[in-house]
């Protein structure tokens, strides 16, 4: 055997070899496609809701996979959370938000970017799409209970969520910088401009 390792990459198979070659090329792939697709945030949304539908579709004509479709209600409701959530808690680390005019402008950080929401999100569709395929995960559940209990703790969570964007003074998305407007601040001065002249 050498030192430099080439006894073991003899070792290995070569239709190992060439599994491994396929399958970086695939992820190579499917990167390339991901970047391309990252400024496309409408049709990106549009292809979630595709896919969500077609799940939704699969779970109501075979009538099962309730449970499935339970945790992936869950799991989705938390990556709402994280979308909606500031990167930094002020709860935890202090207020990093401005709560006065005079204070700088911070944009608002997230704390799961929106790419990485609907990446999260779409996979973990196609992941309940093939979970469908195999019988073991139809576990007869009553949906109707799955059902209102999802539908309680959503509202129990989102008035929670909320709260804290009140309480903080946040909004989960950003309007951007403001831009100036020509005699917009002429106005403010120009009420008191005569006034002092008389």
């Amino acid at each position: 055997m050498d030192g430099d390792g080439s006894g073991r990459e003899a070792a290995v198979p070569p239709a190992a070899k060439q599994l491994q070659a396929l399958q970086h090329k695939l992820e190579q792939r499917l990167q390339v496609a991901l970047d391309v697709s990252t400024p496309h945030i409408t049709y990106r949304w549009l292809a979630w809701g595709l896919v969500v539908l077609l799940y939704l579709l699969r779970v109501f004509l075979l009538k099962g996979f309730y449970i499935i479709t339970y945790g992936l209600g869950i799991y989705n409701l938390n990556l709402v959370l994280g979308f909606l959530s500031p990167q930094i808690d002020p709860e935890t680390e202090g207020p990093e938000l401005p709560t006065k005019s005079d204070q700088e402008f911070k944009p608002f950080v997230r704390r799961l970017p929106e790419f990485k929401f609907w990446y999260s999100s779409v996979k973990s569709f196609l992941m309940g799409m093939v979970m469908t395929l195999f019988p073991v995960f139809d576990v007869p559940v009553f949906w109707p209970i799955l059902l209102l209990y999802w539908i309680v703790l959503f509202a129990i969570t989102m008035k929670r969520q909320i709260k804290h964007m009140i309480k903080y003074k946040y909004l989960p998305w950003s309007t951007g910088k403001k831009k100036y407007v020509p005699g917009e601040g002429k106005k403010a001065s120009g009420a008191a401009g005569p006034s002092r002249a008389d």
